[in-house]
């Protein structure tokens, strides 16, 4: 398949260049975008209004990526749906659907695996593959769609990879989803997470995109991050928190700190009074995440009242902060899990 060319990651523009190529009119550009990005067509049989012999060709020239179901799970608690879904190479991705009062919000994956390796996410567990294309990202929010019947409002790039080690990909992905004649999600309605690739969050603060930047922190200093999240070590925590900072000020729009309470780990305190005093003064959010249990180490969630008493602490000291209402707790719905278990039963048969 990737002989031929992935016709959904086209922009309009490059698919009108395309197709000029071939001697087709610019109208027909419109009707083969709209086919697959809104219609979400998986073949080129499915274009009804595009004569049989275009079809043809553009069948032999291109190739429509989708995200075949292999799996899914539904929380009997709040509906929340944990999707495995396999690629044209059989790869397997999970995206996560979830239901709130302000609509549907799907969280999907932008890599196969992840290289970034948290010791406390299922992800890095299953080493990693490869990265995602645009097609592929969108393929995940028209599987879920088309197999709920209906429309998702939010999108969260917080699933299997880490979206800015796939920054061009993520781009062209951002830009496509957004389109008018696609899924026309906007970006007001995008959050992308990143684990601290400084760099990157520096150029994507030049876009000056309308998204919401998730950095996952989890920890107040050095030395607490670097032993549960190696990226640290490469961007220490100082370098993250000055990019952030450039970030809000360049953009304009407010960043959220994810932070993973950890039980006699980071969630002392003390971690949240030197957490107030690093974040001090800048357009953010703490959001606090009771850590999912992994089972292949040995951390556990903090029990409530710590999550209380850390959260006080942080209002106290002027610092916004929610604690994350868990979805999906009766499914596999932290990022890696399903996928883990799958290949492990796959392994054994």
């Amino acid at each position: 398949m990737p002989q031929r060319k992935d016709i959904k990651s086209l922009s309009v523009e490059e698919l009108n260049e395309d197709l000029k190529i071939l001697g087709l009119p610019s109208y027909r550009t419109k009707q083969v975008f709209l086919w697959l990005h809104q219609k979400n067509v998986t073949s080129f049989e499915e274009m009804l209004n595009i004569p049989k012999n275009i079809r043809q060709t553009l069948s032999e020239r291109y190739y429509i990526a989708v995200a075949t179901i292999e799996k899914k799970q539904i929380s009997c608690y709040d509906n929340t749906v944990k999707y495995l879904f396999r690629l044209y190479d059989g790869e397997l991705i999970e995206s996560v659907l979830m239901n709130y009062h302000h609509g549907y919000t799907l969280c999907i994956s932008t890599q196969v695996g992840c290289k970034m390796g948290c010791t406390f996410c299922a992800t890095g567990k299953g080493g990693f593959s490869r990265n995602l294309t645009p097609s592929e990202m969108l393929a995940q929010i028209q599987s879920a769609q088309t197999d709920n019947n209906i429309r998702i409002a939010n999108v969260v790039l917080m699933g299997m990879g880490e979206p800015l080690d796939n920054f061009e990909n993520v781009l062209k992905f951002l830009s496509l989803v957004s389109d008018e004649n696609g899924l026309n999600i906007g970006m007001r309605h995008i959050s992308l997470s990143t684990c601290g690739i400084v760099p990157r969050i520096y150029e994507l603060a030049e876009k000056k995109l309308q998204i919401t930047l998730s950095v996952s922190l989890h920890a107040p200093n050095d030395t607490i991050r670097s032993r549960t999240m190696p990226v640290n070590k490469v961007y220490p925590i100082g370098e993250l928190i000055k990019a952030c900072r450039y970030y809000t000020k360049t953009t304009k729009r407010r960043i959220t700190f994810e932070y993973a309470m950890i039980d006699k780990v980071n969630d002392s305190d003390n971690c949240a009074e030197e957490l107030a005093q690093l974040i001090k003064g800048m357009l953010c959010h703490i959001n606090l995440i009771p850590v999912n249990n992994v089972t292949e180490t040995n951390y556990r969630k903090s029990q409530k009242k710590r999550l209380i008493q850390f959260a006080s602490i942080l209002e106290k000291n002027g610092v916004p902060v929610t604690v994350r209402r868990t979805l999906g707790a009766d499914i596999d719905a932290s990022c890696g899990q399903l996928r883990g278990k799958h290949r492990i039963k796959q392994n054994n048969n």
